[in-house]
């Protein structure tokens, strides 16, 4: 199966779309795909059939079917936002888009239909906090967790309760995870084989490593490790986070220290 990358520029209103050799993990350059508007975060379906992007600068959501032989992209639907989210991601069976709005403070369901267009005018709008930088389901897809950075936001991780028939997010118990220290978690990943979370932290330069229970849907931080070198005492900020297939290595980059801290999981 060929392998493909997306890259949204929003700057010059365009996708661009690379074919990555599996072997060598190198990248050429296939295509351009002219998107106005000011495409910013985008998300692929699990099944990697259709892509979903947010146009921040005209506030509107597309969906995009991907040619499954060459990674080219065929515009399906476009249509209004009442804001522009920061974050997008499907569930776990590809029926819902999921949102989250750094200044809307709030996130969105958008039910997603067989031809792979997402709805833009959302299911449920559910009100959190300023700064909620990210929104994903569990592998079970029965919860969802939507991190708030610190200072311009509450500090905290939302938890959820996910009803993959309906797209419904429900509070869970505790409705939040609360941090002592001002971390500022803003994306998260999960271990391939167990029931743990990663968490970059944008203020606290960090990562942390959260216990999930998955039969209560709740998290409990076990570990927090800087992503800096020691001496380093610039100013910097995380963003992304990834974990490989193994499980083995994760990734955090710095953003003011210009580099990417790698890790080894025990």
């Amino acid at each position: 199966m060929p392998y493909f990358m997306y890259v949204s520029l929003q700057e010059d209103d365009k996708i661009s779309i690379f074919s990555m050799d599996a072997a060598t993990g190198g990248l050429t350059h296939r295509d351009d795909v002219a998107v106005p508007g000011g495409p910013a975060p985008l998300t692929l379906d699990p099944q990697r059939k259709f892509l979903h992007v947010a146009r921040r600068g005209s506030r509107e959501l597309s969906s995009y079917r991907i040619d499954q032989t060459n990674g080219s992209l065929s515009h399906i639907s476009t249509g209004p936002l009442e804001t522009d989210p920061c974050f997008l991601s499907t569930d776990r069976k590809g029926n819902y888009l999921l949102a989250s709005y750094y200044e809307g403070s709030k996130v969105t369901v958008h039910p997603i239909g067989g031809d792979g267009a997402a709805t833009a005018a959302p299911s449920q709008t559910v009100p959190t906090a300023r700064g909620a930088h990210s929104i994903q389901t569990d592998p079970s897809n029965k919860f969802a967790f939507v991190p708030h950075i610190a200072g311009n936001g509450p500090n905290a991780i939302f938890q959820f309760n996910f009803e993959e028939t309906t797209g419904n997010l429900t509070a869970n118990n505790p409705a939040r995870v609360s941090l002592q220290e001002e971390l500022g978690p803003r994306h998260f990943c999960f271990h391939p084989n167990r029931d743990v979370l990663y968490f970059s932290n944008e203020q606290g330069g960090s990562v942390t490593g959260y216990n999930f229970d998955a039969t209560a849907g709740t998290l409990s931080a076990f570990q927090t490790i800087s992503t800096l070198p020691d001496g380093f005492d610039g100013a910097n900020s995380c963003a992304q986070i990834q974990i490989t297939p193994s499980g083995n290595y994760l990734y955090a980059p710095n953003r003011g220290h210009n580099s990417i801290a790698c890790f080894s999981v025990d």
